[in-house]
């Protein structure tokens, strides 16, 4: 028997541990290990603390107190030698929300006074005073008009990487610091995966970033969707229109790898919310792209320098509806993300730059549904622009653009293109259902 479960207090509140849709050994141990720490720090800091965790525990009760812990100087509980993580998180995960994979799904009850957004000197972790964050409402079906069998030019074509900068060099721009909380997340290791180690990022990097969410004024900078011009009405009759609606792809991204202007290796099709995407050499799962197994006969000496200070690369996070990006690696990480720049203000090429332990969200599902509702009412043209938003390129190690000596994302020695597939899906449903472009086009045009 293990000589955790030979504590009572320990197997009492293992007890109340959540299971897990799929049994894994490692995360068990790792929650005995976390439980057991979480006794030893109550006991220490609380006469009243393991007691009322228990009341909370056995009533599930989001009226009981806080259970207190002190906030440490990077914000996250050392549980074992190799991991860390937000303790808020850990405990939810064990004892309410099983399925947690990042703290920007939770958030405190209004009846909690030390929830971990307080910033405050104690951190509660009562999972009863932490809720799920809803998810956002679903995208709007968008109404297009019938196709009466006119013919389809091909469109789904992604469209290339000089596509977007329209022949001119992108402009440049660093991590806002107006960024207001929907803007940011904090990420914290999955603790069920004993691949991933709480090393891997520095929370407190993050925090001197993600200060300004406290200004009331953050997001006023912010282009919004409000903001945009409006667009004509449809000039389409409104009973001979088809719904065209979202559907949820098993595949939510793909990404391609590049050295220069070549495409090395498969494209590596993401099912699940967090990819990490390195410059190690495991065999790649489910949750990780491994840059570093990927040969080429062609590489020169820069692209195999860069390559190794590639590292622990960055992470992609998808969540209801949101992408983000984070930069773990130690070298900066740069992205061109059109859907992004819009939110700004800046111009559709426009790259900016993650520095490390910072993160940005790239692109946002509703604000695509309203772009595109817009863009049926202006026509085919219009709707199919709207490519150019789903595909996301993100440079390792070396920027390019105006600031740069590298002008062009093919000329950075390693980069990913990242293909959003549900809103390429909608798209091409969306462009399907229209028809022909306005425009004609001959063999003379």
């Amino acid at each position: 028997m293990n000589s955790l479960f030979q504590n009572p207090v320990v197997k009492k509140f293992m007890t109340y541990k959540k299971s897990t849709q799929t049994p894994d050994d490692e995360y068990e141990k790792w929650s005995e290990k976390a439980v057991k720490n979480l006794i030893k720090r109550l006991k220490k800091v609380s006469n009243t603390g393991l007691g009322d965790l228990d009341r909370a525990l056995s009533a599930q009760d989001k009226h009981s107190r806080c259970v207190l812990l002190p906030r440490s100087v990077d914000g996250r509980l050392q549980v074992s030698v190799s991991r860390k993580g937000l303790p808020h998180v850990i405990y939810c995960r064990i004892w309410r929300y099983p399925d947690l994979t990042s703290h920007h799904q939770l958030r405190s009850t209004d009846t909690c006074t030390s929830g971990y957004h307080s910033k405050k000197e104690t951190i509660c972790i009562n999972p009863y005073h932490y809720e799920r964050v809803i998810a956002p409402a679903e995208l709007p079906t968008i109404l297009v008009p019938r196709n009466h069998g006119e013919s389809l030019p091909p469109h789904s074509e992604i469209p290339s990487a000089e596509d977007i900068s329209g022949g001119q060099v992108p402009a440049n721009a660093d991590l806002p610091h107006d960024l207001n909380e929907m803007d940011l997340m904090t990420i914290f290791p999955d603790v069920g995966s004993p691949t991933l180690s709480g090393d891997e990022m520095d929370l407190e990097d993050l925090q001197s970033v993600s200060s300004p969410i406290d200004s009331p004024n953050s997001s006023s900078n912010c282009v919004t969707l409000a903001s945009l011009p409006e667009p004509p009405p449809p000039n389409f009759d409104m009973l001979d229109v088809e719904p065209v609606s979202y559907a949820e792809p098993a595949f939510w991204c793909s990404v391609s790898y590049y050295e220069l202007s070549a495409r090395v290796g498969e494209t590596f099709h993401a099912s699940q919310p967090s990819l990490t995407i390195d410059g190690f050499t495991d065999p790649s799962n489910s949750e990780r792209f491994c840059l570093g197994l990927l040969s080429n006969i062609n590489r020169n000496p820069v692209v195999e320098q860069t390559r190794r200070h590639i590292g622990k690369g960055l992470r992609l996070y998808y969540i209801g509806g949101d992408v983000f990006a984070e930069c773990v690696s130690e070298n900066a990480a740069f992205v061109q993300s059109p859907n992004c720049n819009q939110r700004y203000g800046w111009l559709p090429a426009t790259v900016c730059k993650i520095p490390p332990g910072c993160n940005l969200k790239i692109f946002n599902n509703q604000e695509f549904a309203a772009m595109l509702a817009q863009s049926v009412a202006q026509g085919f043209e219009a709707v199919y622009q709207l490519t150019k938003m789903c595909t996301i390129r993100m440079s390792f190690v070396k920027g390019w653009g105006a600031e740069y000596r590298r002008q062009t994302v093919t000329s950075t020695p390693c980069w990913i293109e990242i293909y959003l597939n549900g809103p390429l899906q909608w798209l091409d449903k969306v462009l399907t259902q229209m028809g022909s472009p306005r425009i004609p086009c001959s063999s003379m045009s």
